[in-house]
């Protein structure tokens, strides 16, 4: 089978995962903090810190700033983290609707469903197409709202030349093996408060004020102070490793990306029964996957025809308040259009590593599809 991702990985990040190995330091330690500096530098932030998941990063990013009840707007479009995160916080997610063509937040919904118990707004940027972030900014500022960018989707995407994560209080990313940039698993937390950089620090290690490596690079003390309650969510050097690599990949691997959407799109720009992804001229998505919509009611027919023929589709995503667990706390979502699109979206394979004989495999199947 064709698979819909695949990490895209080879003897550079075995040699670097293997020169840590042989360094007696797997932990929590100096290729992290190498990871974290390059990172930052990337994206254009004063700081970064290197987590265990993008899960733990939106967690992580609501806690820092504060939200602990009330309530924060999201997309329904999203993988359940993004949510999840918020009930973490003993807050409420509320969902605002989405643009049919991006998939993405609309800004005017989110204003809508704005009330005195908001507290945070928390875009996803949709298959690495950034969102509309100066109208949700200017939202935000109006209303005194924090703003986390979910940028799990969008590693080296742009808004207006300005790298994703590097838009709001704090841009949280995903390195699960799915993503442009893949470590097996893994996040980070983008910003540019000291003050937000120095509790994170803490947080993400139980809230103890020196880590492992800090005390053993001073002659080893045994000696720490724990600050606060925090969590267990720091990355390790292995991890880290493989994320040094893979970064300085990145731009290359998106490249890639870009070539095979190209092909793609020229393929099915005939058949008006497909309609394929957009990109808006303010932005360079990352292209984290390839999204189209099946107009003629048939999506999961198209599925099982792929499937057929060795190909790999997917549905990314249901919309979060159809799930039984959302339905169970009561937390619903008004989106019209979220709650229609849906039903159209098929995933098709795209990742660095596709061959030309790949891509032709599936254009050529998606166009066989009989209507």
């Amino acid at each position: 089978m064709i698979p819909i991702f695949r990490p895209s990985m080879g003897d550079e990040e075995i040699e670097a995962v293997a020169e840590v190995l042989k360094s007696g330091w797997i932990g929590l330690g100096p290729k992290t903090k190498e990871f974290e500096e390059r990172f930052a530098e990337y994206i254009g932030t004063k700081y970064a810190v290197a987590l265990n998941s993008c899960t733990a990063a939106i967690h992580l990013a609501l806690n820092v700033l504060g939200i602990n009840s009330g309530e924060a707007i999201t997309t329904p479009i999203t993988f359940v983290s993004t949510a999840h995160a918020i009930i973490y916080n003993n807050a409420t997610p509320v969902f605002a609707d989405v643009q049919e063509d991006t998939l993405n937040i609309v800004p005017y919904d989110i204003e809508r469903k704005i009330t005195a118990k908001t507290r945070a707004i928390i875009p996803v940027h949709y298959g690495g197409h950034v969102c509309d972030m100066d109208e949700i900014l200017e939202i935000a500022n109006e209303h005194n709202l924090s703003v986390i960018e979910d940028a799990a989707h969008a590693c080296g995407a742009e808004y207006k030349g300005k790298k994703a994560g590097s838009l709001s209080d704090i841009g949280c990313f995903s390195f699960h093996a799915v993503k442009n940039l893949a470590t097996g698993d893994g996040g980070m937390i983008t910003t540019n408060d000291e003050e937000v950089y120095e509790k994170l620090l803490k947080l993400r290690w139980l809230g103890i004020n020196k880590s492992t490596y800090q005390r053993d690079a001073k002659g080893y003390s045994w000696y720490y102070d724990v600050e606060e309650i925090g969590f267990k969510t720091h990355m390790n050097d292995i991890t880290a490793a493989i994320g040094l690599v893979q970064l300085r990949k990145l731009d290359k691997m998106n490249a890639k990306r870009r070539e095979i959407v190209k092909r793609y799109n020229e393929a099915f720009e005939d058949q008006d029964w497909i309609e394929t992804p957009v990109e808006k001229e303010y932005v360079k998505s990352s292209l984290h996957n390839y999204a189209i919509k099946v107009n003629n009611g048939d999506r999961n027919g198209l599925i099982a025809h792929l499937a057929e023929k060795g190909i790999s589709a997917g549905v990314h995503y249901m919309p979060l308040y159809m799930h039984p667990i959302y339905k169970k706390l009561g937390i619903k979502g008004n989106c019209p259009v979220a709650h229609n699109v849906w039903k159209k979206v098929v995933i098709l394979p795209l990742y660095p590593d596709m061959t030309e004989e790949d891509v032709e495999k599936v254009i050529n199947a998606v166009r066989g599809f009989e209507l």
